[in-house]
């Protein structure tokens, strides 16, 4: 424990930015871990059940999405599904617009974590900079081989602290960042699938009714 508050002290004033931004980014990541982990749990039962009764009976199907509006795709297909009067081309619209009102929520935290990412190593470097400048103006001429120049050595050592731990910041932020958007990407495509086949199957019970009231 003494070593870490050693190394923490060690690093500068810039350790304390460093450390927000790691509780920042440790909330966030915690965030997006029990957001993802709720939909992979709940949502391919959801689309099944839903592709299955919407080709039956669309009542039904709507009233099983309304009991998941926890989940994006359950609010983006209850759209369309409560759409009155739709067309193939008003339930493709729906389905868009809908889709397009919840990229914020799957992109979360985004932005922020490319904020992480980026600010992380500079702060780091800061701090790097400003140790060296304080440790080699403490070096005077004709001290290379004196007991001081040993401690503008260790200071020079302790001053590469807070570089280590901006990349570390930086690097178990990017991992996360990159998990997450892998998830969002394939929920796009999950939506994007699932929403063409809700269209074929919307476009066959148009069909099907023109013919009969025909």
């Amino acid at each position: 424990m003494e070593t870490v508050l050693q190394l923490f002290k060690s690093g500068g004033f810039v350790m304390y930015p460093l450390l927000g931004l790691s509780i920042y980014s440790v909330a966030m990541i915690l965030e997006r871990s029990l957001f993802w982990a709720k939909i992979s749990q709940q949502q391919d039962k959801v689309v099944k059940q839903l592709l299955n009764l919407y080709r039956d009976d669309t009542d039904t199907a709507v009233m099983m999405l309304q009991r998941h509006l926890n989940l994006p795709v359950a609010r983006i297909f209850n759209v369309a599904l409560t759409l009155r009067r739709s067309t193939p081309q008003k339930f493709k619209l729906a389905l868009e617009t809908a889709a397009q009102a919840e990229m914020p929520v799957l992109k979360r935290f985004s932005n922020s974590f490319e904020t992480v990412i980026s600010l992380s190593p500079l702060l780091g470097l800061l701090g790097t900079v400003v140790g060296l400048i304080t440790s080699l103006s403490s070096l005077k001429l004709g001290d290379v081989e004196s007991s001081q120049a040993a401690g503008v050595t260790g200071g020079i050592g302790e001053a590469l602290t807070s570089t280590a731990a901006g990349l570390i910041v930086a690097i178990a932020t990017l991992f996360f960042a990159s998990l997450f958007r892998g998830l969002y990407l394939r929920q796009i495509a999950l939506i994007q699938e699932v929403g063409g086949q809700l269209e074929l199957i919307h476009l066959d019970k148009h069909d099907a009714q023109e013919v009969y009231t025909k």
